[in-house]
């Protein structure tokens, strides 16, 4: 009889182990032993969508961290400036050893779209990682408080909220006396800041109340413990979820303080959007050192996106089918 009273105690309580012919919600099979993050593995890997985006972030990867050996050139040395024609607006073609031709300033237009890679993906990682450390900072605070203090937090944030991104990203690039990589990186951290902080702070006060922390607290575990092994762990799904939204986000914003200008001076070092800047004055005459550049951006950004929201329907138990 206590056997039979604990088998019920576990199927109520979703525990018990299904026979090999039961099926899940989701109809995929046996699944009741899966974790939340199994479990939403195992519906990622049926998403086309999230293949698409798989693959294009992970050619993107490869691309990145391979770019130094595969680049034929130097970026920087203008092996084709004897073919440049500034009267007639004409630039090197594509030649043996150039695929790609040559830039405004006799350059390999193929290497520099090979290393503009790793400094896109650089710019977006760093972006993205400063962002997410103040968010957590700022989102705990204000979730594990409450208060004054989760109020002072949260109007600091709908301050920054209320400016649309890409103008305070101008704001703040515009501050520094000298543009470089890491003026670009600090400004676009600085807009996601926000972002990751009212989420945290969202998330943690639904977790605050959940049965697991009442019952922590009933049995007197300290407020830090509570904080930090119960809260802030059961908190960072969503937002670790958002970090990859954030990170198509960033390669747009880094782009466009290229274009606008607030990137790195020394173009030596190519980076998409400083090259997308760069070729406005010849997409007239030479679309393709505009267009090469925007088309990575977009797609490599679309990657990111189609990969943050599958994984956001498939944690969340309400696109369950």
């Amino acid at each position: 009889m206590a056997s039979a009273r604990a088998t019920k105690i576990d199927r109520l309580a979703g525990l018990a182990v299904r026979s090999p012919d039961d099926q899940d919600p989701d109809g995929a099979g046996p699944d009741s032993g899966l974790s939340l993050a199994a479990s939403a593995w195992r519906r990622l890997r049926r998403n086309p969508v999230f293949i698409v985006g798989a693959v294009v972030i992970g050619l993107f990867l490869i691309l990145a961290v391979l770019a130094p050996l595969i680049a034929p050139h130097d970026p920087g040395l203008r092996l084709l400036e004897d073919q440049v024609s500034r009267a007639r607006n004409e630039i090197p073609p594509a030649q043996p050893g150039h695929p790609m031709g040559g830039d405004q300033f006799g350059r390999d237009f193929f290497s520099r779209m090979l290393l503009g890679s790793q400094q896109t993906l650089m710019v977006a990682v760093l972006a993205t990682v400063i962002g997410l450390g103040g968010g957590l900072v700022l989102g705990t605070l204000a979730g594990a408080f409450g208060g004054w203090v989760d109020t002072l937090v949260m109007r600091i944030v709908d301050v920054m909220l209320s400016i649309p991104s890409l103008l305070l990203a101008v704001s703040i690039g515009a501050l520094f006396s000298q543009q470089t990589q890491f003026t670009v990186i600090l400004a676009v951290a600085i807009v996601q800041i926000p972002i990751f902080a009212r989420l945290l702070r969202g998330t943690m006060l639904g977790v605050r109340e959940s049965d697991h922390v009442l019952a922590a607290r009933a049995l007197g575990v300290k407020g830090r413990s509570i904080v930090f092994r119960h809260i802030l762990p059961n908190s960072l799904g969503p937002v670790i979820v958002q970090s990859t939204l954030v990170l198509a986000i960033a390669i747009l914003d880094a782009a466009a303080l290229s274009f606008l200008g607030l990137g790195a001076a020394d173009d030596a070092t190519p980076e998409w959007g400083q090259m997308l800047g760069n070729a406005q004055d010849f997409f007239d005459s030479q679309p393709h050192l505009a267009i090469w550049p925007a088309a990575c951006i977009v797609v490599v950004a679309l990657g990111f996106t189609l990969v943050g929201e599958s994984m956001r329907e498939a944690l969340d138990p309400r696109q369950r089918r």
